[in-house]
């Protein structure tokens, strides 16, 4: 029974962890202001506790990052229309990047954390390259030139995807006032015209 609860208590750490991290992100003027310590101390637990269940800062913004993501995930693999895998390619392909634009307005400065963690390429993470190989499979699937060869997919899933950094995001929101409603429609017109007519 003790073991049990250890358990229930090490998830429930967890989560609190999580949520403390997520808070102080939504909050802070530049991701890079929250530091360990600043989470350790919101959440209640020692920076050792930190380290050892996330290894570093880059792994706990990854675990808040994909706690948070993990609904939008599960509507894309397993959803219906017209996130999901039965939708027709023509509709999802947009829907696909409005999801990920939406999600990135709604979590701007964990996003821009995960993008900005790290000395690694933002393109070599594994969020990236799931919404990348997603997007690629199903604009792939598209018929005459919008899916060409896999070369040009592969491509354009690269393209359409940069529309959604979060720097860019963070930019035209912070710095240009774009509300995200215009934001989400000018996306909308550049997917349209990437995909060309129907």
């Amino acid at each position: 029974m003790a073991e049990r609860k250890a358990r229930a208590d090490a998830v429930r750490n967890r989560e609190t962890v999580l949520a403390a991290a997520d808070e102080l992100f939504a909050r802070s003027a530049s991701p890079r202001s929250v530091s360990m310590d600043d989470i350790a101390a919101a959440a209640g637990v020692g920076k050792g506790t930190l380290f050892r269940r996330f290894g570093d800062r880059t792994g706990l913004i990854r675990a808040v990052f994909d706690a948070r993501i993990e609904p939008l995930r599960q509507a894309v693999e397993e959803g219906p229309a017209p996130l999901g895998p039965s939708a027709a390619p023509r509709d999802r392909v947009p829907a696909l990047l409005d999801a990920v634009l939406r999600f990135k307005l709604d979590h701007r400065h964990l996003s821009l954390a995960l993008e900005e963690a790290g000395s690694g390429s933002p393109y070599q993470g594994a969020s990236y390259a799931w919404w990348h190989g997603i997007l690629r499979d199903t604009l792939e699937q598209l018929p005459g030139a919008a899916a060409g060869p896999a070369a040009d997919s592969d491509f354009t899933a690269h393209v359409l995807l940069a529309a959604t950094r979060a720097d860019l995001v963070e930019h035209l929101a912070g710095q240009e006032g774009m509300t995200p409603g215009r934001m989400r429609d000018q996306l909308a017109a550049f997917v349209g015209g990437v995909l060309g007519a129907g």
